[in-house]
């Protein structure tokens, strides 16, 4: 089977968009462009936690409600959650009510806090991690990487919780750290090209994180 699909416009794309009509959008504008946000990398890094035996598209349906849900993602505020927060949330019908991987975001979101305070950001960090592309299996044939085991390795040791090297992995995919769009995909070039016009983040001389 083709690792591409004719898209609506005739042009191939990854075949995984077109699981979902939702997908194709988030194919073509977001998913392996890179991302140098703190907010933007705690968000997804929390989103796929969530996943954690779901589907991605059951996450993204409810991408806004998470939002709403966790001021935007704004780790510093939430890092300061309360039992009372724990409770609103697992109340909260629009997201994913599942009370350990609420108390992980809270809890990582401190991690957070302490990785800017000692990095100068989160994408400072997250970006030291990533890989030669000439050491990477073939685009979508892989749900692990050397890079993402060593990143998740680094996490665990800093105390966050639900970040197997799988999840890692999914997270650098989307966040641009690697472009795992399948060779002819029409948007592999475009991740291609942002990717090579992109400043990798510094560490703490660079100033304060983005947050």
């Amino acid at each position: 089977m083709s690792a591409t699909i004719e898209g609506p416009d005739g042009l191939p794309r990854c075949r995984w968009c077109a699981a979902a009509p939702e997908f194709l959008h988030y194919h073509d504008r977001e998913w392996g462009f890179p991302v140098d946000d703190d907010r933007r990398l705690f968000e997804k890094l929390s989103l796929e936690g969530f996943q954690s035996g779901l589907s991605w598209r059951t996450i993204l349906a409810k991408r806004e409600n998470f939002r709403a849900a966790f001021d935007g993602f704004d780790f510093a505020r939430v890092a300061r959650y309360t039992g009372r927060d724990v409770e609103r949330l697992l109340a909260d019908a629009g997201i994913v009510r599942h009370r350990g991987k609420i108390e992980a975001v809270i809890h990582n979101a401190g991690r957070a806090c302490e990785l800017v305070r000692r990095e100068g950001s989160l994408a400072a960090f997250f970006w030291r991690f990533e890989p030669d592309p000439a050491t990477l299996a073939a685009p979508q044939t892989a749900s692990t990487s050397p890079g993402s085991v060593a990143l998740s390795k680094a996490l665990k040791k800093d105390g966050w919780k639900f970040v197997g090297p799988t999840t890692v992995y999914a997270f650098m995919q989307a966040m641009g750290l690697v472009n795992d769009h399948a060779e002819g995909c029409v948007v592999r070039a475009k991740v291609a090209a942002a990717r090579a016009g992109f400043g990798r983040p510094s560490g703490p001389a660079s100033g304060p994180g983005r947050h």
